[in-house]
């Protein structure tokens, strides 16, 4: 539990707040802000995402959108294998709001207008009540120590996509490199069993530009790796078929191919 950093994400419409966050965050070893956001759906879209540690709240979010209290109610159901320690911050004293957010599982709650409120001491809690917690053994704070996130198993599909282009000499300086890899993850992500129409609308829809051009940028980075490449090389690390005609893969063959290799080792 040490050697690993608690990883937090912070909602809090306050820009001078979250500066103060950050700055005392880097003079501590063991924490990592993940994200920061004064909305409450973009919170979800992290939370989901990267499944922090921790989330320090601001419930009301004046300056930003939604409210604490929104995110609370929509990230119950994404807490059913692991529940963060979330603290609340808030200018309201209410004994109702407190018993209410008690209730819906929030572990610690500050009034920001207490005399020693600072992100240092809501820091300090966070480490005190982490370490609490895994010397009583709480095994469902424990999996997080485990637990592969969305963004480490995106960045994992990525290493091995970009090692496995550069096997076959499509290097980064080609164009249709960035194309090729966003299509590979589309459809790992997505699982496509299809022909690969909707993979190139979703490229041009992100790059904005016709699905037609996005395939004819990717065949001339295919084509020029096949030309510079050992035929060696291409044989041991692109062992599909090719038509004998061409004797290059088309954009749809070769994405095709890394998805479903890539998922097989997965």
């Amino acid at each position: 539990m040490e050697n690993k950093p608690m990883t937090i994400l912070l909602i809090e419409d306050d820009e001078i707040e979250c500066q103060k966050y950050k700055s005392y965050v880097e003079t501590v070893e063991n924490i990592k802000i993940i994200g920061t956001t004064n909305s409450s759906n973009e919170g979800l879209e992290y939370f989901k995402k990267y499944i922090p540690e921790a989330i320090i709240l601001d419930i009301e979010l004046h300056k930003g959108q939604g409210s604490g209290i929104e995110f609370i109610e929509k990230s119950k159901s994404l807490m059913t294998e692991f529940k963060p320690i979330i603290v609340v911050t808030t200018n309201a004293s209410s004994s109702i709001l407190y018993d209410k957010l008690h209730e819906e599982g929030v572990d610690l709650i500050f009034y920001k207008k207490q005399i020693d409120y600072s992100p240092k001491l809501i820091i300090s809690s966070l480490l005190s009540l982490r370490k609490t917690l895994y010397k009583y053994g709480n095994t469902n704070k424990n999996n997080i120590l485990f637990m592969e996130t969305p963004a480490d198993y995106e960045n994992k599909i990525s290493k091995r996509i970009d090692a496995e282009l550069n096997l076959i000499g499509i290097s980064s300086h080609l164009k249709g490199r960035q194309y090729i890899h966003d299509a590979i993850i589309f459809l790992i992500k997505e699982n496509d069993k299809g022909e690969g129409e909707s993979v190139f609308n979703y490229l041009a829809n992100i790059y904005k530009k016709s699905s037609s051009s996005i395939s004819r940028v990717i065949q001339t980075a295919i084509n020029y790796a096949w030309r510079k490449s050992s035929p060696d090389d291409l044989e041991m690390y692109y062992t599909n078929k090719i038509d004998y005609r061409t004797g290059v893969p088309t954009p749809t063959e070769l994405i095709y191919y890394y998805k479903d290799k890539i998922l097989k080792d997965l």
